[in-house]
C-alpha cells in the first residue's frame, strides 16, 4: 500500500515514457510483444516497482549513467531502474548493477564489439567485498548456475540494458553465431572465507574492505575435471592440459581465462603454501608449448601459429590472460574455466575493468 500511495503522489516524477494498456491485456505478454525480453517472462516496471527499486541508490533518477551501444542511447539511473525491476531485482541491488554498467561502459571493456561479434561473448560479472554477503550473493555450492535471486538478476539486468536502452537485439546488432547461456547472465561472488587467500578484487588494486564489481568479456562454462591429482605442480599441468584447448588447441595468444577454483582444488595448493600469484605463474607456464608442436597446416588443419615460430616456446595466454576466482561447493575436485572474446589478442585495447562499489 506504501509503494501504490508512493507512485500515486510520485509518479509524475518518472519522466521515462509510458505504455499504456488495456485492462484485458497480460502486461507480460505485452512485454514478449514489444520486444522487452531475453525470452524469459520480466516483471512489468509499473511506476511503483520503479520508484522502490530507485530507493537502493541515491544517486538522481535523472542522472545519465552513460551511452549504451549499438545505438549510443543515453541511460538514466531511472532507466536502469526500470530494467532491474524487468529483471526481477531488488533495490539492494542497484549499487551493484550501476558500478556493473559503468565497468562495462569504460572504453577497454569494448561492450560495442562484445555485443556484435560473432563470438560467444558476453560481461562476466565477479563481486568482491562486504556487499556479496550483505545482498546475499552465492559464492558457494551452485555459484555458477542457478538459484540465487542476486547472481541471477543482475547479470541479467545488465544483459537487458543493452537491450532495451542500447537497441543491441539478437540477429541485430547482436551477431553471435551461436550464443551462449551465459548472454541470459553470469554473475557470481568470489568465495573470500579464507584470509590467507588474496581476493582478486585486492590483486587488482582495491582495498580488502572494498566492494567491487570486475566485468570479463567472456562466457561459460567448461569443466575441468581432475579427481586424482594431489601435487601443485602436477595439478597445474593438469588444469594446462584444459586450457590450451580454449577456442582452439593451436591457438593462442587470442583470448584471456578466468579460472574459477572449487575448494577442493585449493586445498592442494593451500597445504603447499602456495599463493594466488604463484598459482596464477604455474598455470601460464603449464600453457607453454613448442612452437613447432602447433604450426599451422600440420595433419592438414589450418590453424595455428605460422612457420616463423617454430623455433618459440610459445604461451597460450599474454602474461596477464588468467585471472583465478575462487568459488564453488566443498564437494567434488571440480573447477571451471570461462573463456574469454577472441579479440583479446589485442591485449591492451580490450581488458577486463574492475569498478568499486561506493553507494551503501
Amino acid at each position: 500500500m506504501a509503494e501504490r500511495l508512493e507512485a500515486k503522489h510520485r509518479g509524475g516524477t518518472l519522466l521515462s515514457r509510458k505504455i499504456e494498456f488495456a485492462e484485458t491485456d497480460d502486461p507480460i505478454e505485452l512485454c514478449f510483444e514489444r520486444g522487452w525480453t531475453d525470452g524469459l517472462p520480466v516483471t512489468p516496471p509499473t511506476d511503483a516497482r520503479v520508484l522502490r527499486m530507485l530507493s537502493g541508490t541515491t544517486r538522481r533518477a535523472d542522472e545519465v549513467v552513460g551511452e549504451i551501444p549499438p545505438y549510443l542511447a543515453p541511460c538514466t539511473v531511472e532507466k536502469v531502474a526500470i530494467n532491474a525491476v524487468l529483471a526481477g531485482c531488488k533495490p539492494e541491488y542497484m549499487p551493484v548493477l550501476l558500478a556493473a554498467l559503468q565497468a562495462a561502459l569504460e572504453p577497454v571493456f569494448t561492450l560495442h564489439g562484445v555485443l556484435a561479434t560473432t563470438y560467444f561473448s558476453s560481461p562476466v560479472i565477479i563481486v568482491n567485498g562486504p556487499v556479496a554477503k550483505k545482498i546475499g550473493m552465492n559464492s558457494g555450492i551452485n555459484a555458477l548456475g542457478q538459484g540465487n535471486r542476486a547472481n541471477a538478476t543482475i547479470g541479467r539486468a545488465l544483459n537487458l540494458i543493452v537491450r532495451n536502452v542500447g537497441g543491441g537485439r539478437p540477429g541485430e546488432a547482436d551477431r553471435a553465431t551461436l550464443g551462449a547461456p551465459s548472454k541470459f547472465t553470469l554473475c557470481f561472488a568470489e568465495d573470500e572465507s579464507d584470509p590467507s587467500w588474496e581476493p582478486l578484487s585486492v590483486a587488482r588494486g582495491f582495498a580488502r574492505s572494498a566492494s567491487t564489481v570486475t566485468l570479463f568479456q567472456g562466457h561459460g562454462v567448461e569443466a575441468f575435471v581432475d579427481q586424482k591429482t594431489r601435487t601443485p605442480e602436477g595439478l597445474s599441468r593438469s588444469f594446462g592440459l584444459s586450457l590450451v584447448k580454449i577456442g582452439h588447441p593451436r591457438l593462442v595468444q587470442s583470448a584471456r581465462a578466468v579460472v574459477v577454483l572449487s575448494p577442493e582444488h585449493y586445498r592442494i595448493y593451500k597445504e603447499a603454501g602456495w599463493d594466488r600469484k604463484r598459482i596464477e605463474r604455474a598455470l601460464y607456464e603449464a600453457t607453454i608449448r613448442p612452437g613447432n608442436e602447433i604450426l599451422g597446416g600440420l595433419d592438414g588443419i589450418g590453424e595455428g601459429v605460422p612457420k616463423e615460430r617454430a623455433g618459440e616456446s610459445v604461451p597460450k595466454f599474454h602474461d596477464d590472460g588468467l585471472m583465478i576466482v575462487r568459488a564453488g561447493g566443498h564437494a567434488g575436485l571440480f573447477s571451471a574455466i570461462l573463456p574469454g572474446w577472441l579479440a583479446g589478442r589485442n591485449k591492451t585495447e580490450l581488458q577486463p575493468v574492475t569498478k568499486e562499489i561506493r553507494e551503501p
